[in-house]
């Protein structure tokens, strides 16, 4: 399991900063500890517990990049030139012969290059003239050759421990021949809803109730990140109730993720029930939408140590950001993944805002193109951390940083795309 400490997450100030949280997560939090072997077509999005070191050199053997003839450069004059074509090499074929002096090879793409041949010409750079290829001047020693270990070289860390595997990755590690992959298990994580407001989809809906949507959007976001997550359903806002279920879902967890009830008012009890089952650490982040967050660590009464606990807000927005912003990194910390900081990409604001210096924003954008052909992006309409049409209306979020107070239009942003932040 993760090793953790029961103030991991401790923190003296009212409000903490994203880039501290950032830090005392990869500076606190360990990764969970077993690993375990699996095939190579179920490793992809599992976390690489140890390098893959390759084996074989990719390419195993000098090749051939294109259809054409393989020559020695030597034999180029510095006009065009005639050469013998002597034999035919395809891909998959051993050559059988080499070349001598004035002599190609018709060669295909990814096919061994033949004992002194060190060049290819482009089929469609030649003419033919009966058996005689005629070459164009101009072509440089070592054109369209694909040398052994250009790519990898054996005994060389071909992907590195910490890696989340990708579909290039998992083209790596076939290349390599590898059949099987050691990688970190599944972060296990317990998900539920709070709320005397919040019923299950599909239900009977009374007129002050509302669908829970946080939740499916929660086991959504978790397992498009490879987490085991063990749902819970929808829980009330009883104190009691709160604190041992809690109790009960840090057991074989390594994470226990809420949503709703951690706020300051009279029916917030998700906070309380911490206290009393763990130990919170804090529960205000400098973050817009989503300012309510608790983090804390919950006892494992199954295994020698302590679960993380995160309470999200209620409304969707926030959710879905501080999720990206505070669950994420968290997750992949415990995953054992190398950190991936989000890049945001610039492009040019269409809309004007105003912020609080100190805290850091998230706008709500769709990107278009001006009408000089820059990138722009157009804020939602609607600023409302409930409102989850600002989600799937727009394309991600314009990141504001703590300095900033004001955007006017023409200002250069960071924009963050969803897919990004959801990878």
């Amino acid at each position: 399991m993760a090793q953790l400490s029961d103030d991991c997450f401790a923190f003296s100030g009212p409000l903490m900063p994203i880039a501290e949280m950032e830090r005392l997560i990869v500076e606190r939090v360990e990764p969970v500890a077993e690993i375990e072997s699996v095939r190579l077509r179920e490793a992809a999005g599992r976390v690489l517990a140890q390098d893959v070191v390759a084996s074989i050199d990719l390419p195993p053997f000098d090749n051939s990049a294109v259809d054409g003839y393989a020559l020695r450069h030597a034999d180029l004059e510095g006009a065009a030139t005639r050469l013998a074509v002597v034999d035919r090499l395809a891909a998959g074929q051993d050559a059988t012969r080499g070349l001598a002096r004035g002599e190609a090879i018709r060669i295909f793409t990814g096919a061994p290059m033949p004992e002194g041949a060190d060049t290819v010409v482009m089929q469609e750079d030649v003419t033919l003239e009966g058996d005689r290829v005629v070459v164009p001047p101009g072509l440089t020693l070592g054109a369209n050759r694909r040398l052994a270990g250009e790519d990898v070289q054996a005994g060389a860390v071909a992907l590195a421990a910490g890696r989340r595997m990708s579909p290039q990755d998992m083209a790596l590690a076939a290349a390599q021949g590898l059949t099987e992959l050691p990688v970190r298990r599944r972060v296990a994580v317990a998900l539920f809803s709070t709320g005397d407001e919040v019923i299950e989809p599909g239900a009977s809906r009374p007129a002050s109730a509302i669908y829970d949507a946080n939740r499916y959007l929660l086991l959504a976001l978790l397992e498009k990140l490879g987490a085991r997550v063990t749902d819970l359903g929808i829980l009330r806002d009883d104190p009691e109730m709160l604190a041992a279920a809690l109790a009960t879902a840090a057991d074989g967890h390594d994470l226990v993720l809420t949503s709703g009830g951690v706020s300051t008012g009279e029916a917030d009890h998700v906070r309380a029930a911490v206290e009393r089952a763990g130990r919170l650490v804090f529960w205000r982040i400098a973050i817009k939408p989503g300012r309510p967050v608790a983090m804390g660590v919950l006892p494992d009464r199954t295994r020698a140590g302590h679960a993380a606990f995160v309470g999200l807000p209620g409304n969707p927005a926030a959710v879905f950001v501080t999720f990206v912003r505070v669950v994420r990194p968290l997750l992949m910390r415990l995953a054992g993944a190398t950190p991936r900081p989000l890049v945001g990409l610039p492009v040019r604001s269409a809309f004007s805002y105003r912020k609080k210096k100190g805290r850091r924003e998230y706008v709500r954008v769709s990107l278009r193109r001006g009408g000089d052909g820059v990138v722009e992006a157009e804020k939602f309409a609607q600023d409302g951390a409930g409102v989850i049409t600002s989600l799937t209306a727009t394309d991600g979020l314009v990141e504001l940083g703590e300095d900033m107070i004001a955007v006017a239009p023409g200002t250069t942003v960071s924009f963050l795309s969803y897919a990004d932040m959801t990878d």
